[in-house]
């Protein structure tokens, strides 16, 4: 089972430069938020599967950060003493679906049954540098995406104040936020998710989360 069951999974796209720039995308002047359903969520070593439709998955290594305690108009300076704790997140992401419109469909995409694996365990804040921790995501064995939240944009403090900012934050709700360059749809050639694959991604100071990935039978 997943570590916590969140009433929001809040998450932060293009978060990191270099995924910024591997996108052809500009840097955002403020976060870029979506939200995933929580009914996507699932724990460590279960199973990622990809509905039949979606032919183009892909993968999305994040530092995720679980509120402590109701939460609304956080400080920057103070906004570290509302988290819980972090974990792991995999933001399992259809490109297909996220791509077939012009405006672009993120929530759908990214909460498809199983889309938002977490864990493996929910680690204290006891001696954990925000600024410091290493996130590494490899597909069956090779390494995609090798990165630290000191390359972060916005900064996990400024997420906090940004989104309690007219948004309650509950005791349980999960941050997913972002993901470093190396995603599968920026490869060339692309490198989608695959029946068979295993995803583990790697969290400092957390340990690593493991996915076996199957694709949706016809």
């Amino acid at each position: 089972l997943h570590p916590v069951v969140p009433n929001k999974i809040l998450a932060i796209g293009l978060n990191y430069r270099t995924h910024a720039a591997e996108s052809q995308l500009d840097v955002p002047p403020v976060p870029v938020v979506f939200a995933k359903f929580p009914s996507s969520m699932i724990g460590h070593r279960e199973e990622i599967v990809i509905p039949r439709e979606e032919t183009r998955p892909d993968y999305e290594g994040e530092l995720a950060v679980v509120v402590g305690r109701r939460t609304y108009r956080a400080e920057r300076d103070s906004a570290r003493a509302t988290i819980g704790g972090i974990s792991a997140i995999h933001d399992v992401t259809g490109r297909r679906a996220q791509l077939e419109t012009p405006l672009r469909q993120f929530t759908l995409s990214k909460s498809f049954d199983t889309f938002s694996p977490m864990g493996p365990s929910i680690a204290s804040m006891d001696g954990v540098d925000l600024a410091d921790i290493e996130l590494r995501t490899t597909v069956s064995g090779e390494v995609m995406q090798d990165a630290n939240t000191r390359d972060l944009i916005f900064a996990v403090e400024e997420l906090i104040a940004y989104l309690s900012a007219g948004v309650t934050l509950e005791p349980g709700d999960v941050i997913a936020t972002g993901t470093p360059a190396g995603v599968g749809d920026s490869r060339n050639p692309p490198r989608y998710l695959r029946d068979g694959d295993t995803v583990d991604i790697y969290v400092g100071g957390v340990g690593t989360l493991s996915n076996p990935v199957r694709l949706e039978r016809r």
